[in-house]
This record gives structure tokens, sequence and C-alpha cells, in this order.
């Protein structure tokens, strides 16, 4: 059919062409019983946002500047494609959007069929709300270990009536069993504060915080070293805001705070995730209105490659075991 037998992969072919899915990975709706072992997931919702609205928009431009990943982490050497089975396996857009509570109810369903097929997921959002009911579907066993990029520790609590919205998502994770504080690390934390107890939460329950001026003091690799000391070798999860990011190279996002790490810097930390046993990960808040640039929305598509070689290292690493039998 072509001309160059490498363009029968949808990979080889030129950027512009096709339809935009993430990682140009084959668009899959229907995964059931597909043998799918990685599924890339946008959920478009941001209806747990206090501020500035516009992740619900985040999957969608996502995907777009992802035709610009190509099959090898040029760094690790990891080529996700060709270590795992991995499929764009479509939205999970709910149905209720002006009802938050059902809304995540309507995310967690969506999941709960992903993660009984076997398949891990690495997601778009959306905003950061979008993660607890990513882990009420897959944290089923036990409590998980959480790797957490962020400007903030979203350990808060109701804020104007509400339990669930994105400033909160790791303190109800926490309560309702599905995340071992002891076992989670939130790096990148910064920013003013109208109560400096703001994030007690994270501290009263055991979690380690790296706030900005404590990364500086410490550098990339001993940060790296504190990941896989307070994760361990169990089961963990990781979720990246972009708004981690310092907003030079993330602006496109509804709660930027200045004086956060780097790209390189976030990049070389994911990968220093490479050895954990991930379950999943999520790569959230990206706002594409706020940056008509298309920046942040590559940066997102970015550490969402990122994320997937980390992840496909581990979902490889435990399937090892059974082809040697």
């Amino acid at each position: 059919m072509y001309q160059y037998e490498a363009y029968e992969d949808p990979m080889q072919r030129p950027r512009y062409t096709g339809l935009a899915t993430f990682m140009r990975a084959p668009y899959q709706e229907t995964w059931q019983g597909q043998g799918v072992d990685i599924g890339l997931i946008g959920v478009p919702f941001d209806g747990g946002v206090t501020n500035r609205p516009g992740a619900r928009h985040g999957p969608r431009e996502i995907r777009n500047q992802s035709s610009l990943m190509r099959r090898r982490n040029q760094s690790s050497g990891i080529a996700p494609h060709d270590i795992c089975t991995v499929a764009d396996l479509g939205d999970a857009w709910v149905q209720s959007p002006f009802h938050l509570e059902k809304s995540l109810d309507e995310i967690q369903a969506f999941f709960a069929r992903v993660n009984s097929d076997g398949i891990v997921p690495v997601s778009a959002g959306g905003d950061h709300s979008i993660t607890l009911p990513i882990l009420r579907a897959i944290a089923t066993d036990a409590p998980v270990g959480l790797i957490h990029f962020d400007a903030h520790c979203d350990t808060g609590d109701d804020y104007l009536g509400s339990k669930f919205h994105h400033g909160a998502p790791f303190r109800r994770a926490v309560e309702e069993g599905l995340v071992d504080p002891k076992r989670t690390i939130q790096i990148g934390i910064r920013g003013s504060l109208n109560d400096l107890d703001q994030w007690q939460f994270s501290h009263e329950t055991g979690m380690r915080v790296i706030y900005m001026d404590e990364f500086y003091e410490m550098g990339v690799k001993a940060v790296i070293e504190e990941i896989h000391r307070v994760v361990g070798e169990e089961p963990s999860y990781l979720t990246f805001d972009v708004d981690g990011l310092d907003p030079v190279y993330a602006s496109g996002t509804g709660t930027p705070e200045v004086g956060g790490f780097s790209s390189v810097e976030a990049q070389l930390m994911i990968r220093g995730c490479r050895g954990l046993n991930l379950i999943g990960g999520d790569l959230v808040e990206v706002a594409p209105a706020f940056d008509p640039s298309g920046n942040t929305a590559l940066t997102g598509a970015t550490m969402m490659f990122e994320i997937l070689c980390v992840v496909a290292d581990a979902v490889s690493s435990r399937k090892a075991p059974e082809s040697t039998v």
C-alpha cells in the first residue's frame, strides 16, 4: 500500500497526518478482552476547579501535541509501545457534569471497567479532582503509595460547602483508605497562603512534603532517592499537576505559582521513578485557553510520555516472570 515499508507503522508517518490520539497510539474505545496493557485516557472534567476553569479542554490539546512524541525515550531507552500493548481508550467523559459527586462516580465507573480488564491507566485531565475517582477504581486491594508533583499539597478540607474539589483529593483519598500517607511524597509545594496550617493534614498524617526551598537545597538526585525511600516496593501511583512547573514552562493552568521546578527537572524526576511498582499515573490541570502558544499542552504531553515510559517499564517488569515459566 505504501511506497516505503516504514509507513505501515502510523507512528512513522508525518506528524501532521491522521487523527490525533495520545502518543499516536491506536484508538480503541472498545478495549475489553483486546489484550491492552496500558490505556491512555482523557478525563475532560474540571467541575472541581476553585478559580480558573478550562482544564476540561486539556485532553484534546494534549492529544494533539502528543503527536510530537516518538517511539523511544532517548534518555532512558524505554520504548513503551515495544514492551507493552498501548492504546488510546478515549475519554472518561461524564453525562452529569453539573453534579460534582455524580460526575466523580461516573469517572470511577469508567476506570473500574478499565481496571477489571487488567489495563493500567495513564490519564490526562481535567482538574486534580479526577485523581480521587481513579484511585477509588484501582486502589481496591490496599492503600497505595503516592508520588505527587504539584505546587499545592491538595490536602485541604471543605471549600464553599463541598468536600470534593481540586484542592482536597488526597485528603479524601487518605480518609477513604485509598492512599497510605506514610508512603506519600509531595514535591514542589510553594506559594502564598491565607492560613499557614492549610497543609497541616499532610504533615499530621506523615506525608513527606518537599517544599521548593528544600527542593533546591536537596537537588534532583537526592529528591529521586527520597521518592524511592518513601514509597518503597509496594504498588504506587504517580500524579503530576502541571502547576508544579514554574509558569514560564506551563502558563496554561488554573492555579499557577511562580518559583517552581523546570521542565527538565520534572523529566529527570519522573525518569527517576523507574523501578517503582507503578500501577498508573496521570497528568492534570492543563488549561489550554490560558496559553494560546500551545506550549503548556506540549509540556503536558511530554510529561505524560515520561509517565507512560516508567509505567510501561513497571508493567513489563511485572509481566516478565510469567514469560520465563
